[in-house]
Parts: C-alpha cells; structure tokens; sequence
C-alpha cells in the first residue's frame, strides 16, 4: 500500500503541471474560455487535495514505523506554510495575500480578514524550534482545516512555549462535540455530521483526528480536547521540543 501511495506522487505531478500549462501558457496551446479556466481551475484544486491526501498519507506511514525527521526550523515558516498549503485547497485569494505577507502584523491582519485569529508572543514567533517539521505541519493543517469547516464564523490558533515543550490550541465557535461522542472522534473514519450533530458519516477523505492523533503521539507529545454541545470545540497539542544533540 505504501508504494501504491507513493507511485502516486509521479502522476498527479503531471496532471498538474499540464493543468498548469494550458491556463498559463495561451500562446502555445491556444486560448481558453471563462467557463473552460472554471473547469481547469475545479480540476487543479482537486489535484492539490490529492497531493495533500498522498503526502499526508506518506508521512503517517512514516510516523507509524517510527521514523522521525526532526530539524531546526523558524516557527513562523512552520505556521505560513500550513496555512498556505490550507488555503491554497480552499481560497485562492488568501492563499495569495498569506504568501505576499512579510510580517506578523501584516499576516494577523490577513488571517483576521478571513476570521482566523492568531495569538502568538514576537519573540516566539521569530524564533526556532526542533522538531519534526513535516508532522507538525500536518497536525497544524489537519486541526485547522478541522475548525474551519466546522465553525460558526472564527477560529483562534494560540502558540506558546514552556521551557521544554510547544502548545498549539486550535479552537472554533461552532456546535462543539457532545460528551458521548469525545473519543469517537478519534477513530478512523469517523466524522461528526455537521447537519445532525446527534449523528456520524463516513469521511469523504482526509485522514482526520485518528490521523492527528497518531502523529502526535509518536512525536511523544498529548492531544486534547475540549468541547461540548453548543460551546465550541478546542484541541490542544502539547509536543515535548526535542534535544538537537540526543535528536
């Protein structure tokens, strides 16, 4: 299975780089019309989502046979780049205005205008952290993609550091999660119907809070959650920073 997900990276490539050309490059395959650049524009998100689902397949596979790849990185780079790789699946327009930002001001600004709020000290935001940058970004983009579809109109993400740890809570204003159903969420496959809340469907797609869940316990690190009919639903992560020297 693992190859078989794998051997897929190659042709959605493809596809993409050919959907790619035929909007940008007019002058050698000819022009298009406004309702054929919908249709391009429908399929080409619809690879980017493939892409995803396979990379973030990828790296489960990783996770569960142990493999970690920790490195020092800035966690400003870390957060942009989950929240690009968000929006470039679901808003074009931020995905463009989250790439030209050159700051935190000018990046909470933007993300506020889509009804996401970030909280995060300069300081922390400017600094590096050590760990394994590629689950990480899946567990940031996995929780927020998550918040996002099930909000009423905001999502806060809050960062912060202790002294040997990262926390990460992602939280929305939507019905939240009754009790019963708390650690159902976490099993794969499940999903909470957002029409009838009393209610599970099978996921489409995506891997999910099961997904999320094994990421960050093989990165030694807590996942919780906090929610109730009608309140709104926070997930908290909490992942030990690791040694660089004992990696």
């Amino acid at each position: 299975m693992d190859l078989l997900i794998h051997d897929l990276k190659v042709p959605l490539a493809v596809i993409e780089a050919g959907l790619m050309g035929i909007m940008n490059r007019q002058e050698k395959y000819g022009p298009i019309t406004e309702r054929q650049e919908k249709v391009f524009m429908r399929a080409l998100r619809n690879t980017k989502v493939l892409k995803a689902l396979v990379n973030d397949a990828l790296e489960l596979g990783k996770s569960r046979e142990g493999v970690v790849n920790a490195s020092r990185f800035k966690l400003s780079h870390l957060i942009e780049q989950a929240l690009e790789e968000l929006f470039d699946l679901t808003d074009s327009s931020a995905f463009e205005e989250i790439r030209r930002c050159t700051g935190l001001a000018q990046f909470r600004r933007v993300l506020e205008s889509k009804g996401v709020f970030l909280s995060v000290d300069e300081d922390l935001w400017c600094g590096e952290i050590y760990q394994d940058h590629a689950k990480l970004k899946q567990i940031l983009r996995n929780l927020l993609s998550n918040a996002l579809k099930y909000r009423k109109s905001t999502v806060e993400l809050n960062i912060e550091r202790t002294e040997d740890s990262i926390i990460f809570s992602v939280k929305d204003d939507g019905e939240g999660i009754p009790s019963a159903f708390h650690k159902k969420i976490f099993e794969c496959y499940f999903q909470m119907d957002p029409e009838d809340r009393s209610s599970c469907s099978v996921r489409g797609h995506g891997l999910g809070l099961a997904g999320v869940m094994v990421l960050v316990e093989d990165l030694g690190g807590q996942l919780e959650l906090d929610s109730d009919e009608g309140a709104g639903t926070r997930f908290v992560v909490r992942l030990p920073l690791k040694d660089e020297i004992q990696g």
